[in-house]
């Protein structure tokens, strides 16, 4: 309740305040009565599971609607093994049974026991009469002096930079399931080495953002050794560039996409996407819808609610325009584009006395331009989901893994995480063609034009 709240309350005639009153300590007591039943341990504003309220009924019968065709596994194309399965007495009566007189048959689709191969290398040697010195062949299935093998230090590299499995895991899931022996010190240096030979193919997928017609940005928090850095990433249809540093403000931006950005820029409202130039940008209207949310809930006023349903109207108008574009004529799109920003126009030169209205004005006001760009430009996106969605899987690895240790960890981290993710977005085997790129580098020399799958 707010001060306002309560001196209404006092200023009614005296028995209406009596039972506002009563009502307000019943409800408070029922309050403190469920309180009491929460757990100690129960994270503050978390309602315990067994507090909450049951779900309502299922709205529609789960699976498929009727008559829609069913979905079950393919036979398949390529069989390993034949096996033929008889009975010599029945299970029921145990009686002797006679030849078979049907038979049917069904696939069954399963992974071998996995075992560790080793493979002896022959590295032969030639003397080069231009060099004048011993030239000898690459092994590409491992790094130098290395023992495991290229694709162990990839999959692992994998399993935790993109699927968030813990480093202990790892270990444990390796030394089960195929019995290979590895430590968790020797993982973590193999996948150091791995992003260290893959750092070209790291700045070329940021080359490409840094090209990008239409990029995605968001950043979130992240912990180096205790500390607090950011992660930001850096989002196109088929690469995601992610960098961990330990500024938020603008420089990190401007040393990514350099200080005019040639591109469309969709992003949220912090402030150090204001700092650099760029063809156009487009605030992410969820946001807005957010914010305009979360001032209703803690005070739901007269003049806010006025407020809020005027920028709400404007900001569903302009999705509402936006899904009718090809219906359209160009004549009869543009003029209601205009109409949209004289609406907008007059909301920001409108006089508010609520101060949250105020704050909000303020901010339109600031982008007023980069508000309805969707509508100018073709895949062009209202919301930033896009990269908020990038980040979901590195938030998971967050959870689980809590921290880099040190500053190599960190880029060793965005440059795996980058490498995997633009891979997947490009509906790759990101482990074969991570693989694929790490054997190009290792056997090119340094006269070599390298061509990366992922980068190309």
């Amino acid at each position: 309740m707010t001060r306002d709240e309560a001196a209404a309350i006092v200023a009614l005639p005296k028995e209406q305040a009596v039972d506002a009153i009563v009502a307000l300590a019943e409800k408070a007591e029922k309050y403190d009565q469920l309180r009491q039943d929460v757990s100690p341990t129960c994270p503050s504003g978390m309602t315990p599971a067994y507090l909450k309220p049951a779900c309502g009924r299922r709205r529609k019968k789960p699976g498929r609607k009727k008559g829609h065709s069913g979905a079950a596994r393919c036979k398949p194309e390529k069989i390993d093994h034949c096996k033929e399965h008889t009975l010599e007495s029945c299970p029921s009566c145990h009686r002797a049974l006679q030849k078979s007189t049907t038979s049917y048959k069904r696939y069954t689709q399963d992974i071998p026991p996995i075992e560790p191969e080793v493979t002896e290398h022959t590295v032969n040697g030639y003397w080069c009469s231009h060099c004048k010195k011993m030239v000898y062949a690459k092994v590409t299935d491992a790094f130098p002096n290395a023992m495991v093998g290229l694709r162990v230090i990839v999959f692992t590299a994998w399993l935790h930079y993109l699927v968030g499995m813990s480093v202990s895991n790892i270990v444990k899931l390796l030394s089960i399931i195929a019995d290979f022996s590895i430590t968790a010190g020797g993982l973590t240096q193999a996948w150091k080495n791995l992003a260290t030979t893959l750092a070209p193919l790291y700045e070329a997928i940021g080359q490409k953002v840094r090209n990008a017609a239409v990029l995605h940005a968001d950043e979130t928090g992240w912990r180096i050794n205790g500390n607090t850095p950011w992660l930001w990433c850096f989002a196109t249809k088929t690469f995601c560039y992610y960098v961990i540093d330990k500024t938020r403000g603008s420089p990190l931006i401007k040393r990514v996409l350099g200080k005019l950005f040639s591109g469309i820029l969709i992003c949220d409202f912090w402030g150090a996407y204001n700092k650099i130039s760029t063809l156009a940008k487009q605030r992410c209207f969820y946001h807005l819808f957010t914010e305009l949310d979360k001032v209703a809930k803690k005070k739901p006023s007269t003049a806010w609610k006025a407020f809020s349903n005027k920028v709400s109207r404007l900001l569903m108008d302009a999705l509402r325009l936006s899904e009718k574009k090809a219906k359209l004529a160009s004549g009869t799109y543009h003029r209601r584009t205009n109409k949209l920003y004289t609406r907008l126009q007059h909301l920001i030169e409108a006089t508010y006395a609520d101060n949250d209205a105020k704050r909000i004005q303020k901010r339109l006001k600031r982008h007023r331009n980069e508000l309805f760009t969707f509508l100018e430009f073709d895949n062009v996106s209202p919301y930033n989901n896009y990269a908020e969605q990038q980040m979901r899987k590195p938030v998971i690895t967050r959870k689980i893994s809590q921290q880099n240790r040190s500053d190599q960890g960190a880029k060793t981290h965005a440059i795996l995480m980058t490498l995997f993710k633009s891979a997947d977005l490009q509906k790759l085997n990101p482990i074969e063609a991570v693989l694929a790129d790490a054997k190009t580098v290792i056997k090119a020399t340094s006269q070599d034009e390298i061509v990366f799958k992922i980068a190309a």
